[in-house]
């Protein structure tokens, strides 16, 4: 089998295919057009984010059997179109549910007590601690959308702590000793911190509007370490703003598939973003939760483990 590398990852990707028998081709630079012209020489293809796998790019590998997209979810890939040709897709969110699990919980802790406020003050020579009062996690409800790898890997992290750690997903039976499963009404009656672990599908888009938030009884915390275009941004602006929503840990935004450093042109920033940035209760990670030394490794292995399991 020949396959084409799309994006960089880590080598023993290349070696195991190697040993494998497999012909391996590296690709990194050349247009998705380009790619396009020779695609269908090729039976496999493995990619992270460089682009998209559309109707028509699947059209012209008329030799594919497998994309392998080292990553959780598999968005930038026509899922149906691909299996209508019968194409197997593999992606790996068990080689990265405990990076974002502990990412997860790490936003929570340094929202809960400023840390990122504190440590940007004193670096500034300011010693401020009844600003810097922090809230303590023990005791709060802490709510999940979305329970699967993410979201049980979040809720693993959670054991340690004095809380109650509910769950809702469109699936039923997935709730675990780590968390119960609920409808949402009750997800919004008793949720403090919301933390989202879904993928990006029509059905999430758009899901954290002005409406569901304000279905929540209380205050809450929000945490976004899954697809940015699930929040809307000017309606989590217009919450934090009246105090329904008390901070937010963003590793994802809904503007990050634009090109992020020319929002930063003063005529470019969007009025919610500006807001985002601005606002003392939010917290940025540059969607690297999963993102870890560790998680490289396990990313690619479970590709390959998988591709290895079907054609081998």
């Amino acid at each position: 089998m020949k396959i084409l590398h799309l994006d960089t990852n880590h080598p023993l990707m290349i070696e195991q295919f190697a040993e494998l028998g497999f012909q391996n081709d590296e690709d990194y630079t050349s247009t998705k057009e380009e790619i396009e012209k020779r695609i269908h020489t090729y039976d496999g293809i493995i990619i992270r984010s460089r682009f998209s796998i559309d109707a028509k790019f699947l059209d012209k590998a008329t030799n594919l059997k497998f994309i392998g997209r080292v990553g959780a979810g598999l968005e930038n890939i026509d899922i149906d179109h691909a299996k209508s040709k019968g194409i197997f897709l593999a992606s790996a969110p068990e080689g990265n549910r405990n990076a974002v699990g502990e990412h997860t919980l790490g936003l929570l802790l340094s929202l809960l007590n400023k840390l990122n406020k504190a440590d940007l003050e004193v670096r500034n020579g300011k010693w401020y601690r009844e600003d810097n009062r922090g809230f303590e996690l023990d005791g709060k409800t802490v709510g999940i959308i979305g329970y699967g790898n993410m979201g049980k890997a979040f809720a693993k992290k959670l054991r340690g702590f004095d809380v109650e750690v509910i769950c809702y997903d469109i699936v039923g039976g997935v709730g675990d000793e780590n968390a119960r499963q609920v409808g949402i009404m009750e997800l919004q009656q008793k949720t403090d911190v919301l933390s989202l672990h879904v993928p990006q599908t029509p059905e999430t888009i758009g899901m954290i509007n002005d409406e569901f938030i304000n279905g929540f009884q209380k205050p809450i915390w929000l945490l976004n370490t899954a697809r940015g275009k699930c929040v809307i941004t000017s309606d989590l602006v217009k919450n934090l703003k009246s105090g329904k929503i008390l901070g937010a840990g963003l590793d994802v935004l809904e503007y990050e598939k634009s090109s992020f450093e020319d929002m930063f042109d003063e005529h470019n920033m969007p009025e919610a973003f500006d807001y985002l940035i601005k606002a003392k209760n939010v917290l940025f990670t540059p969607h690297v939760a999963g993102w870890t030394v560790e998680s490289k490794e396990k990313l690619a292995q479970t590709i390959v483990d998988k591709i290895k399991e079907r054609f081998c």
